[in-house]
């Protein structure tokens, strides 16, 4: 069994070790070796250790029957290696698994809220609670507790106790049924039973900060960043917010107020701009009715249009609706691609549907009902597809 170093001393960087087993499965080797301070992937949620042996990339490290298996690209032929780890990495690991048990107990003594689940993701990490309607004032009171207790700089021990001996220990939650159980503890907080990498003190965490929480099978998942990822999270936020209030010309206290008043005048003149954009549309309709082709007492409106898009087609469209009579061809070339709409009045009696299967081929999508069919199609097919279906309802008759 491999001797697993990282869970004596996690802030040895590099040691010797000997290979006991090599495999050459996939074009990869498969290295066991006597002893390892690689961590394996997602043991306990927590991401593997990078890092190299003999100068060797290091791209896989799992656990297998109590082994610790390390995946190389390149054949090792010495039996005696060095192992090195990514210190940036084992930090960053150390400092989100640490503050989580940390954030879990606060969160357990604070409002009974026991951890169902934990992720350690690229940028954040996430624990999912059993507590419902979080809001700002429990953040609040959450963060101040968690950070005093990394202030205070307490000891973080672990150490393993047996199945007899388990009932002694104050656990949130049953432990693995293991002969032996490793428990780290933060100094009387928090008894967890884990297999991760941990600090020695709290302080080496820095500090927990939650950055965002949303409702998730009927849980509260919570999303946060600890130490090195915290201050990286502050500085890109302090510069956008400065950026924002230097555009602003504000100060940085004042600007989600004048965000929030540009937001409200912005919706305002959207509003103020549909209203005008249906007047416009408005005057469109009667403009294009009033120049309409008129075949056999139906009105035909063919045009082609360059300067509105699909939806403000649909609203001239539906102007037409409800006017007896008239028959819609209508299309937009704009934009490298070509769309179109070909609708008729209640009135009227023919199937648009069975227009569209006529004169629809493998380039040009669409569909629609009975009274109206709209789609899709190459920018120079617009207007002979109008022209088609003219024809097509024109041969088709009109009852």
């Amino acid at each position: 069994m491999t001797e697993k170093i990282y869970l004596e001393n996690p802030y040895i960087r590099e040691i010797s070790a000997r290979i006991v087993n090599k495999k050459f499965i996939d074009n990869k080797f498969l290295l066991i070796l006597n002893r390892t301070i690689f961590y394996p992937n997602l043991a306990g949620g927590q991401p593997k250790d990078k890092g190299t042996i003999n100068g060797i990339k290091v791209i896989d490290v799992y656990e297998e029957n109590n082994e610790i298996i390390h995946v190389v690209s390149e054949n090792i032929n010495t039996n005696i290696v060095h192992l090195s780890i990514d210190w940036n990495t084992r930090l960053d690991n150390m400092q989100q698994h640490t503050g989580q048990h940390l954030l879990s107990s606060v969160f357990y003594k604070l409002y009974n809220g026991q951890t169902v689940g934990f992720h350690i993701g690229e940028t954040t990490s996430t624990i999912d609670v059993t507590v419902k309607n979080f809001n700002n004032e429990m953040v609040e009171k959450i963060e101040t507790i968690a950070n005093k207790i990394i202030y205070s700089n307490f000891d973080i021990k672990s150490y393993i106790i047996d199945q007899e001996n388990i009932e002694n220990i104050p656990l949130i939650k049953d432990p693995p049924k293991n002969e032996n159980i490793r428990i780290v503890e933060i100094d009387g907080i928090d008894y967890s039973p884990c297999c991760g990498t941990h600090h020695r003190k709290t302080g080496e965490i820095g500090i927990i900060k939650i950055i965002r929480w949303d409702n998730y099978k009927d849980n509260t998942r919570i999303e946060f960043v600890c130490g090195n990822r915290a201050l990286k999270d502050y500085s890109q936020k302090n510069i956008e917010i400065n950026n924002v209030s230097t555009l602003l010309s504000s100060k940085n206290i004042d600007v989600f107020e004048k965000v929030e008043k540009l937001y409200s005048q912005k919706e305002s003149l959207e509003k103020e701009n549909r209203i005008l954009k249906e007047k416009i549309l408005e005057y469109k309709t009667k403009e294009l009715l009033d120049k309409a082709l008129i075949v056999d007492d139906k009105k035909y409106i063919i045009k082609i249009f360059d300067d509105i898009d699909f939806r403000e087609l649909g609203i001239i469209a539906s102007n037409f609706r409800e006017v007896n009579d008239v028959i819609c061809l209508l299309g937009i070339k704009a934009n490298n691609k070509g769309q179109f709409l070909i609708c008729r009045s209640k009135n009227i009696n023919i199937n648009m549907m069975d227009i569209f299967k006529r004169i629809s081929n493998s380039d040009i999508k669409g569909g629609g009902n009975s009274e109206r069919v709209q789609g899709g199609c190459d920018f120079d097919e617009v207007e002979s597809l109008l022209n088609n279906a003219f024809k097509c309802i024109r041969i088709e008759g009109i009852k």
